[in-house]
């Protein structure tokens, strides 16, 4: 690779060297799988690599560029995606010792629309076990790795690959996200990740989907990147209906904004159901106060008219039926919830209720939800996007110990709920809301800190836009220092 392009590079900048003959996709490839054999065995976030395969794509697209012939916008570019993926003649395990013998036969559809664009897909990234935590570690492949303190974790699901984006390990990154799992990574890792619409990229071939299954309820596929027209550039080539619709539907996608001058941004920088370090809340509001200077109308109180506990819990009802009823353990699960004393109101209790729900619970749930997307369809009639914070805390130290719920953070010096991150990831998530993370500065420790920014359904591009007016205000995307070779 010519010293002149940085293995940290954006995929936009990438693949314009691509295109303008600046680098073979022979060399882009072989100068990032060099640094996955340096840096990757200290990080552990790439796991699974198909380098054969990956040699012949990237031969063939260099002989398609000698003759003038370009698959797509991500011609010739080297990348990642999330083991939850299947890449055909590869595991898909999402952490399951029980999985490894699963052998893809084909690729997941977001993988065959990548690679139609002319990406060169040459490995998988770590998560954790059923995708189903805040770090990254399971039996199959082990634990991955914070660059910016290898003590800490990379947050989850799709924590492998905001790794490989952080650390400079491939191009670009497909991940996805049910309860911050773009999102939080990207935080933690300070990079870029895309929490999509609900629907636009269809799911078939990701999470064991592989026979035909109806479209999961919250859960998203979306990109993560070391740039914020990076989301954008690969959002466009995967968005579009599966099959089964594709003769009729078209998704357009409003067009993202031309100004920050007078765009109306709300700003909801904590609440008492998910307390924010002030490690974190202080990067978060000089940022908005940063737009604002831009020329963006500001406000610090504005908040959609729903309560936020009642917001809040019915995402935890519909979160919990897609994470537990996919679960190969759930008749134990279930066995368990009916020995629970009625009296008891544990953590772990309230986690096996919400497991095994009925379907009334459910369905009561899912009309709440409708009532919250209308209060937030009203809110982005007078306002453009909300910003958020993504996490309550900076990347935390590995805590492996089980069970999960049991687990604290420190806030502020005070010990608080594990998973009080949800609350921040489900006021996107359970309206079906785009959301973009961009990383906006550092702790007094050095570590990474991010915020989300919400918009109306649909409304992806505005809110990759406002990552990337971000971007430009507070500056582009740093790599760790020791990481920086």
């Amino acid at each position: 690779m010519p010293k002149s392009i940085s293995p940290f590079a954006s995929a936009t900048t990438l693949v314009r060297a691509l295109r303008q003959r600046k680098v073979s996709a022979v060399d882009l490839l072989e100068a990032y799988l060099g640094r996955v054999d340096r840096v990757n065995p200290m990080l552990n976030a790439v796991v699974v690599q198909d380098r054969r395969a990956a040699r012949a794509q990237a031969r063939k697209a260099d002989d398609e560029a000698s003759r003038g012939e370009w698959r797509g916008p991500l011609h010739g570019l080297p990348m990642t995606v999330k083991e939850a993926f299947d890449l055909k003649g590869h595991p898909t395990t999402i952490g399951y010792p029980s999985m490894t013998g699963n052998m893809a036969r084909q690729d997941a559809l977001t993988v065959q629309r990548l690679k139609a664009a002319g990406a060169i897909v040459f490995g998988k990234s770590n998560v954790p076990l059923n995708n189903g935590d805040i770090q990254t570690y399971n039996a199959v492949y082990g634990t991955t790795n914070n660059p910016w303190d290898v003590t800490r974790g990379v947050g989850g699901s799709s924590g492998g690959g905001a790794v490989a984006m952080a650390a400079g390990l491939a191009g670009l990154e497909y991940g996805s996200d049910i309860g911050g799992s773009i999102r939080n990574p990207a935080a933690y890792c300070g990079v870029y990740g895309h929490k999509t619409t609900w629907g636009i990229v269809p799911k078939r071939g990701h999470q064991l989907a592989r026979t035909p299954v109806a479209e999961a309820d919250l859960g998203v596929l979306g990109p993560i990147a070391r740039s914020a027209n990076d989301l954008a550039l690969a959002l466009k080539v995967t968005i579009g209906p599966d099959l089964l619709t594709s003769s009729g539907v078209r998704y357009a996608l409003p067009a993202a904004p031309r100004s920050l001058k007078g765009m109306r941004i709300a700003v909801w920088l904590d609440d008492p159901l998910a307390p924010v370090d002030d490690a974190v809340r202080a990067p978060i509001e000089a940022a908005g106060l940063t737009l604002r200077k831009a020329g963006a109308i500001v406000d610090f109180k504005a908040r959609p008219k729903f309560d936020a506990q009642q917001a809040h819990d019915t995402y935890m009802v519909l979160l919990a039926a897609q994470a537990y009823t996919r679960r190969p353990d759930f008749a134990q699960l279930k066995a368990m919830a009916e020995q629970l004393d009625p009296s008891d109101n544990s953590a772990m209790a309230m986690h096996l209720r919400l497991a095994t729900q009925s379907f009334k619970q459910h369905f009561d749930a899912q009309q709440q939800r409708e009532t919250l997307r209308w209060a937030w369809h009203d809110f982005f009639q007078k306002y453009d996007v909300m910003i958020t914070p993504v996490t309550t805390t900076a990347a935390f130290k590995h805590d492996h110990s089980e069970p999960a719920t049991n687990r604290v953070l420190t806030v502020n010096g005070q010990a608080t709920d594990y998973f009080a991150q949800l609350f921040w990831a489900g006021l996107a998530v359970c309206p079906l809301l785009p959301a973009t993370s961009a990383p906006v500065g550092f702790t007094p420790e050095g570590l990474p800190v991010g915020l989300q920014i919400i918009g109306p359904e649909m409304g992806d591009f505005k809110t990759i836009w406002v990552a990337s007016q971000l971007e430009r205000l507070l500056g582009a995307y740093t790599p760790p220092a020791a990481l920086a070779i």
